[in-house]
């Protein structure tokens, strides 16, 4: 906090990047699986407003089987998907944290960033496509022509509003979407009622339907092997399972859950999903089937009183236009906060990753500023499509299908070792997967582009991101063994027995000479004369610290651990991490706050081209290490004459 702010810029502050703290990081939210549910219903559900009108502009008369295709393939290959998922990421961490497991290093950071990227497409896309329905729903209403509205502000006004109340906080996001999808459905179930009533009472329609069935396909096997090709156009009634698992931070488990093992989250997330797929496997089979059924065929066309709103078309021809226009402010309603769903998957995903590799800034890690870079996104996004919801549907599906697939290949080599009968079950779910995806594509390759953008887009940012934050000291604390604890003492000057009075818990006195030595050398005579001759100091008393490089790809680093070992006489420190300055920064800060003395380290330049070091050091870990760790000393200690030494020849 700088010094001289006023209370109000304080707490502002306080307020906007409330889960940058210890306390407070990981905190979220908590509640029953069934309200969470409906944050991801309001995704899930509206679908319903336009799927029914898509199904049967795809599969025309072969609509409902085409849809019973789809809930298969719902109940029996995206659910047992996701249930797993759900199982292995207890976090919300998804697919994307399997791939990243299966995949270590840098191939699996990669991954992660493209995945991230179709994530944002179908997430942001969602916000947007959702809201632009929104709006042209609003625009198009009999009651409101009049009022000369453009789409675009409306959209805008509808952005602004869901970002504002996010920025309140979930609990008022879950409590919105609670009513949200209880009157929906409410109303869909009363719809259905009524209209599957008259389809009993009334067989006439139920007769024509079915000759115009079979004058088109005249045998079942061909009605099957239709649906199956068709079934890629219907996919976007499985949008719901992706951000199912993304906001499992927010389902309530049982009291004795733990970190590690979040039982109760896991089950009641697992019922989360079930129960979310039966209902919308119910609504999709009926609305399809009194959809099909009920409305002519000339209806579904471009300027057909059912095009784009089907069930809104039956509510107002069988119940009412009064119970019709309540029909359609719930779906305005629903479409509009159906953007709620996938802003929690990405204020829930992103901090998972991106501020743990460096690759984005780290109050990115708190929620509020996040949501104002996804407003700023989304409103970019909305402009560049002019709220057009026909513009960014391919994006969408694109978004959509690519993660289920990447959860599908994630599984399916996760599980790899079990039984054979379930080995080729998981690779025959993962096929239908891939040809889905890959149908999609190849029919609306524009939203292979658009997500391509994203994906760039997050590249970019990311490395800019991790080259401004490499010079951060990243290690949260040092611990050293017992056999390092003797080295220091002695350096120090202290003998063994002062452990009983504290030991390295206390500032004691002594200077602390480091030299850095590359590990697998042990020529530690010729390294202590030539740091001897070229800085003139004593041998005594010098200790050799070594570094061992791990995983470069990581960036944050909870504890370096420190061990100490005597080596032909000589004194040496190891560790391991995953930057070697970062490394030798925390440990000369921990001896200087052991000591109450600034330590000293002895390092030799890099020959070769800086920059070529300065990028080997960005993604290796290595490189450029005694500029790179002064930098990191100067930013971690602004006071010079706290700020231990570092001596270069």
């Amino acid at each position: 906090m700088t010094e001289g702010q006023s209370p109000t810029i304080k707490n502002a502050r306080k307020w906007l990047f409330k889960g940058l703290s210890k306390k407070e990081e990981g905190e979220s939210t908590k509640a029953p699986w069934w309200q969470v549910m409906c944050l991801t219903g309001v995704d899930y559900f509206s679908t319903l407003g336009y799927q029914p009108g898509i199904a049967f502009l795809a599969a025309s008369y072969l609509s409902p089987l085409a849809t019973l295709v789809l809930v298969l393939f719902t109940l029996f290959a995206a659910l047992p998907i996701y249930r797993r998922v759900a199982e292995v990421s207890p976090h919300g961490q998804g697919s994307v944290a399997m791939l990243e497991h299966l995949l270590p290093g840098w191939r699996g950071k990669a991954a992660v960033l493209v995945l991230i990227g179709f994530a944002a497409t179908d997430f942001i896309i969602t916000i947007t496509l959702s809201a632009a329905d929104a709006a042209q729903h609003v625009v198009e209403n009999v009651f409101m022509k009049g009022f000369g509205l453009s789409p675009l502000l409306v959209t805008d006004g509808l952005l602004l509003v869901l970002a504002g109340i996010f920025l309140i906080g979930f609990r008022e996001a879950i409590g919105v979407a609670i009513i949200l999808v209880g009157i929906y459905l409410a109303l869909n179930l009363v719809v259905v009622s009524v209209c599957g009533y008259d389809v009993i009472q009334n067989q006439k329609p139920v007769t024509d339907w079915l000759g115009n069935l079979t004058a088109q396909y005249p045998s079942i096997p061909k009605m099957f092997m239709v649906s199956l090709l068709l079934f890629p156009k219907l996919a976007l009634g499985l949008s719901g399972f992706e951000t199912g698992v993304a906001v499992m931070p927010l389902v309530q488990g049982n009291s004795d859950d733990t970190e590690n093992t979040p039982t109760g989250r896991i089950k009641n997330t697992r019922t989360l999903l079930s129960t979310a797929a039966v209902v919308m496997s119910f609504f999709l089979i009926t609305t399809s089937l009194i959809t099909t059924i009920l409305i002519p065929a000339a209806e579904f066309q471009d300027g057909g009183k059912a095009n784009g709103r089907a069930l809104a078309y039956l509510a107002h021809h069988y119940l009412g236009d009064i119970f019709g226009t309540v029909y359609d402010l719930s779906t305005i309603a629903i479409l509009w906060f159906a953007g709620a769903s996938a802003m929690a998957g990405l204020i829930n995903l992103v901090p998972r990753y991106l501020p743990r590799y460096g690759m984005a800034p780290d109050w990115a890690r708190a929620m509020r500023p996040l949501v104002l870079v996804l407003f700023v996104v989304s409103i970019a996004v909305t402009h560049y499509f002019r709220a057009s919801v026909d513009a960014q549907g391919a994006a969408y599906a694109t978004g959509v299908l690519v993660l289920m697939a990447s959860a599908a290949v994630a599984v399916t080599l996760s599980d790899w070792k079990t039984s054979v009968a379930r080995r080729l079950m998981l690779i025959a779910i993962t096929i239908l997967f891939i040809y889905t995806t890959l149908a999609n594509v190849i029919e609306r390759p524009e939203g292979l582009h658009i997500a391509s953008f994203f994906i760039w887009a997050i590249i970019f940012v990311s490395f800019i991101s991790r080259l401004r934050r490499s010079t951060e000291l990243r290690i949260k604390k040092v611990v050293v063994d017992e056999q390092a604890e003797a080295i220091l003492q002695e350096a120090m000057g202290v003998g063994s027995s002062s452990s009983s009075t504290g030991g390295l818990g206390q500032k004691l006195p002594g200077t602390i000479r480091l030299v850095a030595h590359h590990p697998g050398n042990f020529d530690y005579a010729g390294k202590l004369k030539e740091i001897s001759d070229k800085h003139n100091i004593s041998d005594d008393g010098v200790i050799f610290i070594e570094v061992l490089l791990g995983d470069a790809s990581e960036f944050i680093e909870d504890v370096l651990e420190v061990k100490g070992e005597k080596r032909n006489g000589y004194s040496v420190l190891t560790c391991n991490a995953v930057a070697v300055p970062n490394a030798l920064s925390a440990v000369l800060l921990y001896l200087r706050d052991l000591t109450g003395k600034k330590p000293h380290i002895y390092l030799g330049w890099t020959e070769g081209a800086p920059l070529l070091y300065v990028m080997k050091f960005v993604f290796l870990g290595e490189g450029e290490t005694a500029s790179i760790t002064r930098e990191i000393l100067r930013l971690a200690e602004k006071d010079e004459n706290l700020r231990p030494c570092v001596h270069v020849a």
